[in-house]
C-alpha cells in the first residue's frame, strides 16, 4: 500500500497537469470567440469592467477598437467605461484586433450580463445540481459610514467555483489595503472574508474600487482579477453651511411689493439629491420688529418684500436672522443660522421747503457782486446726495437781470448776489419771488400740492450819494472848417442823477489829438484854439473826436466824448493823384486819367478836364483830352509824335469852379505795357532813353533763338543738296521742268513766296514755300513761277550757306505780276549774280585774292582714291544713299526710284 501512494500522486498530479492543459488548450481555442463579463446593473464612467486576453487571441495585434462606444479596451486587454450606463438586460459588444502590417484581422464577442441573472441561474443550477456553487463575479457591497462596529467588521465573502477543483488563496489590493487609506480593509486568504478594521466617512470617500484575486499555491490564477467596488452609504452627518457669515442687501424705500431684495445660499457635503442634501430656508427674526417687511422663498432662498412701506427717513436698516435647514426642514434635519443686513437706499420722496416763506433785505444802490441774502432750506433725504441738495431760482422780479442765486455746497443755503446795480432813482424796492427744487428729480407723481417750495424776498434800494453821469456818453457839436481861433461851441454836458442838474459839476479835457480846442471847466464848452482842417489824416468821417473828464463836489467822475463835427468848406481842388502816364505806342493811342478831391462830395464831382496851354508849347497840336465819366478823361496823342517825354498841364475842375492845374510827364514808349518801359532821363542833354523791359528782352533773345535755327536749316538743307552733283541739263530750254502725277491724295500748291531759289556751284535749286513745280501747264510743259522787279544784288545778300532766296534780301513789300517767267528770262537774271558770286568767293576777308576758294580740277575718273580737296568741296561720296535704307513708308517708292536711277 505503501508502494501504491507514490504511484497514485504521481498519476493524480499527471491528471491534474492533463486537466490543466486541457483547460488552457481549451480556452486558447475559445479566446477569439466570445467572453462573458458580470457587472452590476450601473456603471459610471470610467470605472474597470473586466480583463480580456488579448494576445492569446491574437499576439501581432497594433490595433485595438471596441464597436460600442461606452466602452474603452486598453493594450493589456482591460475593459473601461467611457460613460455612465444603466443594465437592464444582456450587452454585447466587439472587440477587434487587427494588424495593419498583413491586414489580419480577428474578433472578440464581450457580453455583459447583470450579476443578479447570474445569480438567478445559479440558483436554478444548484436545484438541478443540488449542491452549493458560488460563481467568479463582483457582488454589490456597502458599508455605513461611521459606523460603530464593532471592528474588524464583516462585510462579505468572496469565493471562485474553481475552489472545488484546486485549493485557492485569495488577496485583494487597491485603494484602502495597499493605497491610502491603507489597512483599512482585508481579505481572509483561506475563506475570502472581506472586512472593515475602522469608520469611514463618506465625504472622504465615497467608494471603494478594490481588484480581488485568486490563486493557486503554486501561483496559478484560475480566475481573472474580480473588480470589487464598496460603497459608502451617506448619514446625515454635516451641518448646511451658509456661503456668508453675513448678508449685505441694499433696497430702495417705497418699492413696490415683491422687489427682490437679495438671494442667500447654503451648501451641505452630504450626498447630493438626497434628503439629507434637501435644505430648507426661512425667517427667523426681523429687527428692528416692526411689521414683517420681508419673506424669504424656502427652496432658492431669494428674500423679497413684503410690504411697499419702507421708509428710509424712519428705518434705514434692518437685520434678519435666517436659517437653513436639512432633511427638507424637518424638525429631526441638522440647521445652521446667519445674519442678513438690508439698508434702506434714499430716493427723493422728500421736497425741500424753506425755513421761511418770505424774507427782506436791502442793498444801497449801484453796488454789484455783493452778496445780500441767504435762505436756507430742509430736506429729509439723504444728506450730501442729490435726492438732499437744492437748486435755487428767481421765479419773478428779474426782469433786468439784476440779480442771482446760487447754493451753497456746504451748508445747501440759497445766496441772492446783486450781478446789475440797482439805481434808487429808478426804483426803491424790488419784489422777488424764489423757488427750490431737488437736483434728481422728485420721485413721487406729483399730488394736490406744489413739488416746488417758494417763498418771496423784499429787497429795498437804498439812496447814495452819486457821482455826475455821463449820458450819453457821446454827444457832438458842429463848427465850419478853417474856423477862425477863438471861435466858441457848446461842449460835453453831463448831470447829477438825483438833481438832474449839471450845477457844480467841472469839466476836464482828457484827449485832444490836434490840440485844437480848449474846454471851459465850469459850462464845459470848447473854444478853438487854431484853425480846424477837415481833410487832416487823421479825421475819418469828418468827426473829430476829444475825451472830457466830468466830476462832482464829492469828488465823484465820469468821462465822456465829445465828436466835433467839421462842416466840409470848399477849399481843396480836384488833383490828379498819378502825375506820370505811359503810352504804349505800339498797342495804345491813349491814356486814362483820374482826379481826386479830398474835399465832401457836395464840394467835389463832376470834375472838368482841360489842357492847359503853355506859350510855345503847341500843347492843343500835340495833344487832345476827352472826358470819360465824372472823375477821369481819356488823353490822346496827335501828329505821330515821336518816342520820348513830354510835359502836359491838365486843369481839373470841381462843380463850383475850383481847379487845380496837375503837370502830367506823359512818356510815350515802344513797348506792349507799361512795366516795359521806364524813363531816364540826362540832367545835361534832357534826351530820355527806353530801358527794355523783362518780357522784351525775352522776346528779342527768341527771335535770336529762331534766326539761328533758320540759319541752321539752310546749312542743312545746302548740305543735303550738295550731294546732287548734277545740275540742270543742257537741253533745259526745251526741258522745262516736268510735272510728275501725284501718288497719293492731296493738293497741287501754287507757289507763293515773293522770290525764287538761286542755284550755286554744286547745289541744286529749291523752293521754300511747299511744292516747288505748280504753275501754268503749256503743252504738257510747265515753267517756273519768278517774282517780277527787284534788283537786288548777291553782294546785300551775303552769307555763309550755299544757297540764298530774294525774300531774305529784300526789306519792303514786293508786288507780284502772274509770277510766270521763262527758263531764258531765269537764266539772264542768275548768270550775272553767280558771276558776282564766283568774283566775291575768290577773295578772302582783306579783300585779297585767295586760291583756295574757287579751283579747277582735272577729271580724275570714277572711283578716285584720293579724296576731295579744297575748302569748297564736297567730302561725301556722290553715290552715298546708305540713308534711304531708314526713310519712312511713304517715302520707299521715292528711293526705290532713285536707287533705279
Amino acid at each position: 500500500m505503501a508502494s501504491d501512494r507514490p504511484t497514485r500522486s504521481r498519476s493524480g498530479a499527471l491528471c491534474r497537469q492533463l486537466l490543466l492543459t486541457l483547460t488552457i488548450l481549451t480556452f486558447a481555442c475559445d479566446a477569439c470567440k466570445k467572453v462573458t463579463l458580470h457587472v452590476p446593473s450601473k456603471l459610471d464612467a470610467g470605472k474597470f469592467v473586466g480583463r480580456v486576453n488579448l494576445k492569446e487571441c491574437f499576439q501581432s495585434a497594433n490595433l485595438i477598437h471596441s464597436s460600442d462606444p461606452d466602452f474603452q479596451i486598453l493594450e493589456d486587454g482591460s475593459v473601461y467605461t467611457t460613460n455612465a450606463i444603466l443594465l437592464s438586460s444582456e450587452r454585447k459588444f466587439t472587440i477587434l484586433l487587427s494588424n495593419t502590417d498583413n491586414q489580419e484581422e480577428e474578433k472578440i464577442l464581450v457580453l455583459l450580463q447583470h450579476q443578479t441573472k447570474v445569480l438567478k441561474k445559479r440558483h436554478s443550477r444548484e436545484k438541478v445540481l443540488r449542491r452549493a456553487k458560488r460563481r467568479w463575479a463582483p457582488i454589490p457591497c456597502s458599508m455605513q459610514e461611521n459606523s460603530l462596529g464593532p471592528f474588524p467588521l464583516f462585510l462579505q465573502q468572496i469565493q471562485s467555483d474553481t475552489a472545488q477543483n484546486y485549493t485557492i488563496f485569495y488577496s485583494i489590493r487597491g485603494p484602502g489595503v495597499d493605497r491610502e487609506p491603507i489597512n483599512l480593509f482585508y481579505v481572509e486568504r483561506d475563506t475570502g472574508n472581506l472586512f472593515c478594521t475602522r469608520p469611514v466617512d463618506r465625504e472622504q470617500y465615497e467608494s471603494f474600487e478594490l481588484i480581488a484575486f485568486a490563486t493557486t499555491p503554486d501561483g496559478y490564477t484560475p480566475e481573472l482579477p474580480l473588480p470589487l467596488v464598496i460603497r459608502v452609504e451617506d448619514e446625515n452627518d454635516n451641518y448646511p453651511i451658509f456661503t456668508e457669515t453675513t448678508y449685505i442687501f441694499t433696497v430702495p424705500e417705497n418699492c413696490r411689493v415683491g422687489s427682490t431684495v437679495g438671494q442667500v445660499c447654503a451648501t451641505d457635503k452630504d450626498e447630493p439629491d438626497t434628503m439629507h442634501t434637501r435644505l430648507k430656508y426661512s425667517i427667523i427674526e426681523q429687527l428692528p420688529a416692526s411689521a414683517t417687511l420681508f419673506s424669504m422663498h424656502p427652496t432658492t432662498g431669494v428674500i423679497t418684500t413684503s410690504s411697499s412701506q419702507l421708509d428710509r427717513e424712519l428705518i434705514d436698516k434692518y437685520q434678519l436672522k435666517i436659517k437653513v435647514q436639512d432633511m427638507d426642514g424637518q424638525y429631526f434635519g441638522l440647521q445652521t443660522t446667519s445674519t442678513c443686513i438690508i439698508n434702506v437706499e434714499d430716493v427723493n420722496d422728500n421736497l425741500p421747503t424753506f425755513t421761511r416763506t418770505s424774507y427782506v433785505t436791502s442793498v444801497e444802490e449801484n453796488r454789484v457782486d455783493v452778496e445780500i441774502l441767504r435762505v436756507t432750506v430742509e430736506d429729509k433725504d439723504l444728506i450730501n446726495t442729490a435726492n438732499w441738495r437744492a437748486n435755487y431760482t428767481i421765479l419773478k422780479g428779474n426782469e433786468n437781470g439784476n440779480f442771482k442765486i446760487v447754493t451753497d455746497p456746504r451748508t445747501n443755503e440759497g445766496v441772492l448776489y446783486v450781478v446789475k446795480p440797482l439805481n434808487y432813482e429808478e426804483r426803491q424796492q424790488v419784489n422777488l419771488q424764489i423757488g427750490v427744487v431737488n437736483e434728481a428729480p422728485y420721485s413721487k407723481e406729483a399730488s394736490s400740492r406744489s413739488v416746488m417750495s417758494t417763498a418771496t424776498v423784499t429787497v429795498n434800494v437804498k439812496n447814495q450819494d452819486e457821482g455826475p453821469e455821463c449820458s450819453p456818453a457821446v454827444q457832438t457839436v458842429q463848427i465850419r472848417e478853417n474856423a477862425p481861433p477863438g471861435t466858441k461851441s457848446d461842449g460835453y454836458k453831463a448831470y447829477d442823477p438825483e438833481t438832474k442838474s449839471s450845477s457844480g459839476i467841472r469839466y476836464k479835457k482828457l484827449t485832444d489829438p490836434k490840440g485844437w480846442v480848449t474846454v471851459d471847466e465850469n459850462s464845459g464848452s470848447i473854444t478853438t484854439f487854431r484853425s480846424l482842417d477837415r481833410e487832416t489824416e487823421t479825421i475819418r468821417g469828418g468827426a473829430y473826436n476829444i475825451t472830457i473828464l466830468a466830476s462832482g463836489k464829492d469828488g465823484r467822475t465820469c468821462t465822456g466824448t465829445l465828436g466835433i463835427i467839421l462842416e466840409d468848406m470848399n477849399d481843396n481842388g480836384p488833383v490828379i493823384p498819378k502825375q506820370t502816364v505811359v503810352i504804349c505806342k505800339t498797342v495804345m493811342s491813349s491814356a486814362d486819367i483820374s482826379a481826386v478831391d479830398p474835399d465832401d462830395p457836395i464840394n467835389g464831382p463832376p470834375f472838368d478836364f482841360s489842357l492847359e496851354s503853355v506859350p510855345d508849347a503847341g500843347i492843343e497840336r500835340m495833344w487832345r483830352l476827352t472826358k470819360i465819366n465824372d472823375t477821369a478823361a481819356r488823353l490822346f496823342y496827335k501828329n505821330d509824335l515821336p518816342f520820348g517825354p513830354y510835359q502836359v498841364p491838365v486843369r481839373v475842375r470841381d462843380r463850383h469852379g475850383l481847379s487845380v492845374v496837375t503837370p502830367l510827364k506823359v512818356i510815350l514808349c515802344d513797348c506792349v505795357t507799361e512795366n516795359d518801359c521806364a524813363l531816364r532821363t540826362d540832367p545835361r542833354t534832357g534826351n530820355g532813353e527806353v530801358r527794355l523791359g523783362k518780357w522784351a528782352i525775352l522776346a528779342i533773345l527768341l527771335g535770336i533763338a529762331l534766326l539761328f535755327c533758320i540759319l541752321f536749316t539752310l546749312v542743312c538743307g545746302a548740305t543735303g543738296t550738295a550731294k546732287q552733283p548734277k545740275a540742270f541739263p543742257d537741253d533745259l530750254a526745251q526741258q522745262n521742268l516736268i510735272v510728275s502725277n501725284t501718288e497719293a491724295p492731296g493738293d497741287d500748291k501754287m507757289c507763293s513766296t515773293n522770290g525764287f531759289t538761286t542755284h550755286t556751284v554744286g547745289s541744286s535749286a529749291q523752293g521754300i514755300c511747299g511744292t516747288l513745280g505748280s504753275g501754268v501747264k503749256n503743252g504738257g510743259q510747265e515753267t517756273i513761277e519768278m517774282v517780277k522787279g527787284g534788283h537786288q544784288t548777291l553782294e546785300s545778300c551775303r552769307g555763309t550757306g550755299h544757297h540764298h532766296t530774294l525774300d531774305s534780301c529784300r526789306g519792303g513789300h514786293v508786288e507780284t505780276d502772274n509770277c510766270r517767267y521763262t527758263y531764258s528770262e531765269w537764266h539772264n537774271f542768275t548768270q550775272p549774280r553767280l558771276g558776282e558770286k564766283v568774283q566775291l568767293c575768290d577773295q578772302d576777308d582783306n579783300q585779297k585774292h585767295a586760291q583756295d576758294y574757287v579751283l579747277t580740277y582735272n577729271y580724275e575718273g570714277k572711283g578716285s582714291v584720293a579724296g576731295s580737296i579744297g575748302c569748297c568741296s564736297e567730302r561725301q561720296e556722290e553715290d552715298g544713299l546708305e540713308f534711304l535704307d531708314h526713310l519712312e513708308p511713304k517715302f520707299r517708292t521715292l528711293a526705290e526710284a532713285c536707287i533705279r536711277r
